[in-house]
This record gives structure tokens, C-alpha cells and sequence, in this order.
């Protein structure tokens, strides 16, 4: 009799309902915008997902759909709750994706995007080793210091180097910060002197980027702020392996990650100047769409370069 009493109580004091129940229907239906959509990719009724929703918006409180006999589309409620979960699903998906992958042979093509001299100094190696321990893997790379498109261009991983300006439909993961460097070759500095100060820069030739490749602009810091800057552009190189090389040249001051120089100052045929404010930290981050989220050949790589960073490889 005391036993019976003991399990009632303990069944009392179980929840109720699962907190998580409806809310992957949800999520399909909001993405799928119809629940017959969501239904047919679900593998499952459209009535099923109909009672799903109104489950989960009467343990909610809250409406997350207006719906009519042409139109679902998602209330002010359900567009918070469906930002809310999406993230959450990303985040759970990652995690077993990563658990899942310990000691599975990876294969197949993975298509890598990443800097011309980043990736063929710094992730060439590594890839090459990857490969070496799963040689069922094939890799496309592409070297561009051009920004693609990973959705319009069919990648399923790149490397980027500074700010991101649109991560709605991307995955970024933060490898490394890199110090800036303002360098020129000896033969440069002997011919036009050693620029002191920044606003010198403007007398002094330069070797920048253009559009499509290398920045552009310049980062200083001036009395501990961050200040952008345009120095001239007295030639423009779209690739930053051939920038380096012709600032090395002499053909005037560039400024780039220190891991894209790290061997040219080693050997003297670059030269740092405006130490105290040019080395300015460049974010290093491995992107890669959302809908690669599962892929175990991207968690594999990602992880990899992420503990390459942890060692200082990739500084």
C-alpha cells in the first residue's frame, strides 16, 4: 500500500507535457509557409500538423499563424517564436552532427572557397593532412580574394577574413584574430624614407586592393580608436599573394595579415613601419550555409581549423 502511494506520487510530479512537442512541426511549416508543404516533408497528415500548431499555440497562449483558406503566414508572435527556435534546432543539430562524427570515415566532395595566400600557406597543409587520414574525401578549392556568394556558388565552406556583412542564411565560427602589418621592401624605404606618422602615408606610393579582392582601405589606430583610412592608391592588385609580391618588389607600401608577410619580414625583403598603429586585429571566420549544417565533412574541417587556432597554426 505505502509502495502505491510512493509511485502515484511520483507520477504527479512529472511534467506534464514535453516542452520541445509541435515545435519541429512548427518550425517546417513556418519555413515550408503551407502546412501541406510542411505535411508532404514531414511525412505526415496535414491534419497531424494542423493539431501540432494549435497544441503548441494553446500551451503557448499565443496565435503564431494567421491562416485562411489561401495563406499561412506567421504573426508578429510566431515570427519571434520561429527566430527563437530555428536558432536552437541550429545549435542541437551542430552538437549531434559533432558527437556523430568521432571516428566516422569521412567521403565525398567538400568545396572550400578561401584567400590566395591564406590558403595556400596556412589551410593547404592541413587540408592535404585531412585528406591524408580520409582518403575518401575530395576536395574542390577555390583561391580568390573575391567574396562569392556560398549560395550562389555552390560552396560548402569558406574562410573570411574581416568583418561579415550578412550572415541571414550562413553559419560563421571565429578561428583567429590576425595583426594588420604596414610593410614595404628596404629598397622602397631608402628610395622615399621611412613614413613616420600616418597622415605621411598620403606622400608615399602604395600597393591596395581593388573591389572585387584585398581591401581597399586601411586600419589605424590613433589615440586607441579604430580609424579607417584610404591611402593612395598608386597601384591596385585584385589578388593579395601577387599584392605582397609587389610590394616586395618595391613598388611601394601595402597592408595585409601578418600570416601573408610572416616569411618576407623573416628574410628582410619586407620591412614593418608604423608599428605602433597599424597592427590593427583582422577576424579570421569559417562560414558556411545553413543547409550544410549536418554535413560531417564541414564539422569535420571546422573543428579541425578551430584547434588549429587553439595551437596558433593559424596566427
Amino acid at each position: 500500500m505505502g509502495d502505491r502511494h510512493f509511485w502515484v506520487e511520483q507520477k504527479d510530479t512529472m511534467p506534464e507535457q514535453d516542452p520541445l512537442a509541435g515545435v519541429s512541426v512548427f518550425v517546417a511549416a513556418a519555413h515550408a509557409g503551407s502546412f501541406t508543404v510542411a505535411a508532404e516533408r514531414l511525412g505526415i497528415t496535414k491534419s497531424a500538423v494542423g493539431k501540432a500548431v494549435a497544441r503548441l499555440e494553446a500551451r503557448l497562449g499565443t496565435k503564431l499563424f494567421h491562416r485562411t483558406t489561401r495563406l499561412t503566414r506567421l504573426t508578429a508572435d510566431g515570427e519571434a517564436y520561429l527566430a527563437a527556435c530555428a536558432s536552437a534546432i541550429e545549435e542541437v543539430a551542430a552538437a549531434q552532427a559533432a558527437l556523430s562524427s568521432a571516428g566516422r570515415v569521412l567521403q565525398g566532395r567538400l568545396r572550400i572557397d578561401m584567400p590566395v595566400a591564406f590558403g595556400r600557406q596556412v589551410l593547404l597543409p592541413i587540408l592535404t593532412d585531412i585528406v591524408r587520414q580520409h582518403p575518401l574525401l575530395s576536395l574542390s578549392l577555390t583561391f580568390t580574394d573575391a567574396t562569392s556568394d556560398l549560395l550562389q556558388d555552390d560552396v560548402d565552406l569558406a574562410i573570411r577574413f574581416g568583418a561579415l556583412k550578412d550572415t541571414n542564411h550562413l553559419i560563421a565560427r571565429h578561428l583567429v584574430d590576425q595583426d594588420r602589418v604596414i610593410c614595404a621592401s628596404p629598397a622602397y624605404l631608402e628610395r622615399h624614407g621611412r613614413p613616420e606618422t600616418v597622415e605621411a602615408l598620403r606622400h608615399h606610393s602604395c600597393v591596395v586592393g581593388s573591389p572585387k579582392g584585398p581591401p581597399l582601405a586601411w586600419f589605424v589606430r590613433q589615440q586607441g580608436d579604430v580609424r579607417r583610412i584610404l591611402p593612395p592608391t598608386t597601384h591596385q592588385v585584385s589578388d593579395g599573394e601577387a599584392l605582397v609580391e609587389a610590394a616586395a618588389a618595391g613598388l611601394g607600401l601595402c597592408q595585409v595579415p601578418l600570416s601573408m608577410v610572416r616569411n618576407h619580414l623573416a628574410q628582410g625583403r619586407l620591412v614593418p613601419v608604423l608599428a605602433d598603429c597599424s597592427t590593427v586585429p583582422v577576424e579570421v571566420h569559417a562560414v558556411w550555409p545553413t543547409r550544410s549544417q549536418l554535413s560531417h565533412r564541414v564539422r569535420h574541417v571546422v573543428d579541425r581549423l578551430v584547434a588549429e587556432a587553439a595551437a596558433g597554426t593559424l596566427s
